[in-house]
Parts: structure tokens; C-alpha cells; sequence
């Protein structure tokens, strides 16, 4: 038997993406993101509120950083979503984290992140329902110790985690359980 909840925003998993973007005055600012993720090969879509921060300055640099975390930095990002930097201007420094430019987009690369986007602004929409921020991928950078042998991104050597909408939790990803277009291809026999 299954039990009606309404409707509520339950999906999972939920990714944990870092937005990265420049303030105004140059400074490093981060922010935890959920509602979002690939939307085409060379696109991601944010679903952002419009109050943001990170907002303005996406709106200001038409470019940001969009990062996985690891586990290793669940407490840092975890606080990228609960504080603003609308209300706390040393938001980022609070964190010790430390980024560099981005040589290609006007954004920061944090360091501490295994696997980052680098992205333009391709559009911003205004919707009845909140905003959406449509962003070009212009390169994807990842730290050598997320590679497999063959040099390519191991998933599981990200130690990324998902969020959970129902109970507000973290939980770990990582773990091979399946080849994608093989584990079900005995069903197309049938």
C-alpha cells in the first residue's frame, strides 16, 4: 500500500552542486544548490530564487563556477547553503577553503572541489515559478586524484553526496552497482 504526501518536491537523489561566482567587489562567493543539473551536453540548468547573491552576481558577471563536492567538505558546503552573502560578507573566508580564477570564465575554481564546471551565462528566465539560469559549459576541470587509470573521471572517487528533500539529510554516493545501456540489455531479447 502507498501513502499520499501531496505535492511536495520529492525526488531523489538531489545533487549538491557549488555555485561559484565573483561579489562586486571581487570576493569569492559559494552557494549550495539542489534544483538543477544537466539539461543539454554542453548545458546546465540552476533553479535559483531570485534574492540570491549569487544571483546579482551572475546577473552582474554572466559567469560561474558549478562544482561536486566530496564528503570531505560536506561541513564547508553545507554551510555554503545555510549562510548568505547577502548577510555575511565574509562568507567565503569563514569557510578556509581557497579558490583561484577560472582562466576561462570570470568566476572562481574552488580548490577543495574534485570536479568543476566552468560556465557562461547562455540565459537568465524569469518564470512564475522562480528562476532559471540556463548556463553554457565551457570546460569541465577535475583533480587528478578523481581519475582511474585510463585518465578519466571516476565517479566513484568523488565522494559525492546527494541531498535528501524528505528528511533533510546528506547521504554518500559512490558505490558501481550497475554498467549503464548493458545491465538491462538481456531484457531486449525478450
Amino acid at each position: 500500500m502507498k501513502k499520499d504526501f501531496g505535492v511536495k518536491p520529492y525526488l531523489y537523489p538531489m545533487p549538491t552542486y557549488m555555485i561559484g561566482t565573483y561579489n562586486e567587489d571581487g570576493s569569492v562567493d559559494v552557494m549550495m544548490m539542489a534544483w538543477g543539473g544537466i539539461c543539454a551536453e554542453d548545458m546546465v540548468a540552476l533553479n535559483l530564487e531570485a534574492d540570491h547573491k549569487t544571483v546579482a552576481n551572475l546577473r552582474a558577471r554572466k559567469a560561474f563556477t558549478l562544482a561536486v563536492p566530496g564528503t570531505d567538505t560536506l561541513k564547508e558546503s553545507d554551510f555554503f547553503g545555510i549562510a548568505s552573502s547577502n548577510k555575511m560578507a565574509d562568507k567565503f573566508a569563514r569557510s578556509g577553503l581557497h579558490a583561484v580564477k577560472s582562466a576561462r570564465v570570470d568566476a572562481p575554481v574552488i580548490e577543495e572541489y574534485p570536479l568543476t564546471l566552468e560556465c557562461e551565462v547562455a540565459e537568465m528566465q524569469d518564470q512564475p515559478y522562480g528562476l532559471r539560469v540556463l548556463g553554457k559549459i565551457v570546460n569541465v576541470l577535475a583533480d587528478e586524484k578523481v581519475l582511474d587509470e585510463a585518465g578519466k573521471i571516476d565517479a566513484g572517487k568523488l565522494n559525492a553526496f546527494a541531498f535528501d528533500q524528505m528528511r533533510n539529510g546528506y547521504y554518500a554516493l559512490g558505490e558501481k552497482v550497475g554498467q549503464a545501456w548493458k545491465s538491462g540489455a538481456e531484457l531486449m531479447k525478450k
